[in-house]
């Protein structure tokens, strides 16, 4: 019997191997891959187990797929942030996954890189939290780096991008189609104005811009049925470009925005309050009618969960009626 007994386990282990080996195999029947990027592409051997993040502005789409995410490089703290330097809208959920301090205040480390062992590392081409000047240290070390560009893509184009590097790519489609039916739900419960909004870059460090209609936030106030306005095409010439944004003077702010309504990217009710009773901008029709919103602090560059805050608000402050 005790012979019995020890044979049946010894069977049951055996077929257990037998059969786990073709869906191992079947598992990695996708790696090695190679993803393109803008600049050159990455080889990845096997599926990313441990995967930091350089770029903070890209950490929530990460963490929105699910993806492993050990460490992340941490802003300066601010308003838009914790006090570790993770920004507020999925510090949170970093804090929960157990995901550590890359490096803080954006200062590059190497050897603290080096010393994650990261089997992927994501980079962003440009922004201020960019470390494109350290890409030949990080090839030396045969560190498989990934450079994405916030600055031209939505978050559901980098989610996409992303979940096809991490082998997540079901999370990602997961992820979108989540943000799109919250998108939708949000559609309906808001009051939308009839005429064109503007989307408002209000005093931040002294700036002041407006956002083209095919910028993230605008795309997002789009697909909750708004008409967003841009630049009025006789100041064209006139202004300071960046992907996004049109930058501005003080002083043409007024003649800048076409919209009837506007929302103010980054605004707070302070912001609101300030701009409604700028002297400047007293003749327009947004600030007499005071259609003026904000969108929150973090909608100043959205991922999926600044993106949801930035539903929220809108709800909040265009409920309908």
């Amino acid at each position: 019997m005790i012979f019995a007994k020890r044979f049946f386990v010894l069977f049951a282990a055996m077929s257990a191997l037998l059969f786990s080996v073709p869906i191992a195999l079947a598992k990695n029947a996708d790696w090695p891959r190679t993803i393109k990027y803008d600049a050159g592409e990455v080889t990845l051997k096997a599926k990313p187990l441990r995967i930091v993040s350089t770029t903070p502005s890209v950490t929530g789409i990460l963490l929105a797929i699910k993806a492993p995410v050990v460490a992340t490089a941490a802003t300066t703290p601010s308003a838009l942030t914790d006090d570790k330097g993770f920004f507020t809208q999925w510090a949170g959920i970093a804090d929960e996954r157990g995901v550590e301090i890359l490096y803080a205040n954006l200062d590059f480390d190497l050897e603290s890189v080096i010393g994650w062992e990261p089997d992927l590392l994501i980079a962003s081409a440009t922004g201020a939290d960019s470390v494109i000047q350290h890409y030949a240290e990080l090839e030396a070390q045969n560190i498989p780096t990934l450079v994405v560009n916030y600055s031209n893509q939505s978050w559901q184009t980098i989610a996409t991008q992303l979940g096809k590097a991490t082998g997540l790519e079901t999370e990602a489609k997961q992820a979108i189609a989540r943000f799109n039916s919250l998108a939708t739900e949000a559609a309906g419960k808001i009051q939308r104005p009839a005429e064109p909004v503007s989307i408002v870059g209000y005093s931040i460090g002294g700036s002041y811009s407006i956002a083209k209609p095919a910028s993230p936030q605008a795309q997002l106030l789009t697909a909750l049925g708004f008409e967003v306005a841009g630049l009025p095409a006789e100041l064209e010439a006139d202004v300071s470009r960046s992907t996004d944004f049109a930058f501005i003077s003080h002083e043409n702010l007024s003649a800048a925005i076409a919209g009837k309504s506007v929302f103010l990217m980054r605004g707070t009710e302070a912001d609101v309050q300030a701009f409604l009773t700028d002297p400047v901008l007293r003749n327009l029709d947004a600030v007499s009618a005071k259609r003026v919103y904000p969108l929150g602090m973090t909608s100043f560059r959205i991922d999926y969960y600044s993106g949801l805050q930035m539903l929220e608000t809108i709800v909040r402050q265009l409920p309908r009626l």
